[in-house]
């Protein structure tokens, strides 16, 4: 899978938009960059996210 970005529309609800927001100026993250952690969390926690492909260090 290729490092690329790519751009997603995304409807969502005021009231968790404005959370969203709260919390990412409290982890000093755009927004983009907090709702991607948050969805990369909650797909690691689901075992979802594919094994990464890094050695481990030594």
């Amino acid at each position: 899978m290729s490092d690329a970005k790519k751009a997603y529309p995304l409807r969502i609800n005021p009231e968790v938009l404005n959370a969203m927001q709260r919390w990412s100026n409290d982890e000093l993250r755009s927004l983009n960059a907090q709702i991607e952690y948050v969805l990369r969390e909650a797909l690691r926690q689901a075992g979802r996210l594919p094994q990464s492909k890094r050695k481990p260090s030594a």
